[in-house]
């Protein structure tokens, strides 16, 4: 019998030219979605950044940074069916952008049985937030801000109420899922959207930074990459545990259900 192939020899070869091969590949990943799976830690973990503007049904311009929905989409899914990662850690610094989009990679994130975390730096404003809400645990450093603020769109629009109804409904999605996925209630969340008093001169809305954010209850927790880390591990071996539990029980009624048909034969 041959020897059991360690399930991280694939991500650890022997070869120089296959290690400078995965090197290149992990390098060009890294430069086109901005996202790496590590494995030189306790367990494999995945790591998504999401950054500059989230990117809707249309193409930014080249000189701004932004974040394609269509790479992120079929990651999370990989990250999901993959045997060999074993968690998935998301690092936030945005500006917000198209709603759609971020609710898209909000909902599949949340929708995940993976362990997940969030870490929000320097920004994670508008549609950043519930996108920052969506992992199982969440974490912001001090420094950062959440902008909370209603949708709002530029450009030419219908002046016509059913446009105001359309902002309405999309708004109540936001609230919905912020409220499911965090410790704010729905009221709180319009009330700090809606705000007029005063603290953003030409806009609406709420700026939180690190601190009033986790008092807010928005974010679980205050915390740097160490603890986002920690809390990712954590996540894994309590899935590992939940997953390793003996089912004697069911042996044993197998066992005996199977001794009495012998019996009646």
């Amino acid at each position: 019998m041959g020897e059991k192939k360690n399930r991280s020899d694939d991500f650890c070869p022997e070869s120089e030219e296959h290690t400078d091969a995965l090197s290149e590949e992990k390098l060009e990943l890294m430069r086109s979605t901005g996202s790496v799976t590590s494995v030189g830690g306790r367990y494999c973990i995945h790591c998504m950044s999401i950054i500059g503007q989230v990117e809707g049904h249309q193409v930014l311009p080249p000189q701004n940074k932004s974040t394609k929905y269509e790479h992120l989409m079929p990651q999370l899914v990989a990250v999901e069916q993959s045997d060999e990662i074993e968690g998935l850690i998301i690092l936030l610094n945005t500006v917000g952008g198209d709603v759609e989009a971020g609710l898209a990679l909000a909902e599949l994130i949340a929708g995940m049985k993976k362990p997940t975390v969030s870490l929000v730096l320097g920004g994670g404003h508008s549609i950043g937030v519930p996108l920052a809400v969506s992992a199982k645990r969440s974490f912001i450093v001090p420094s950062a801000t959440m902008t909370i603020h209603p949708v709002r769109t530029s450009g030419l629009v219908l002046g016509v109420p059913q446009t105001l109804d359309y902002f309405e409904r999309m708004q109540n999605r936001i609230t919905g899922f912020v409220s499911a996925n965090s410790r704010m209630d729905p009221e709180r969340f319009l009330a700090l959207s809606r705000n007029t008093g005063g603290e953003l001169v030409t806009d609406i809305g709420t700026v939180l930074d690190g601190q009033q954010a986790v008092d807010e209850g928005l974010i679980d927790q205050l915390g740097s990459l160490s603890d986002a880390i920690e809390s990712l591990y954590g996540q894994i071996e309590q899935a590992k545990k939940s997953s390793a539990k003996p089912r004697r029980k069911k042996t044993e009624n197998s066992k005996s259900g199977s001794g009495a048909d012998s019996q009646k034969k």
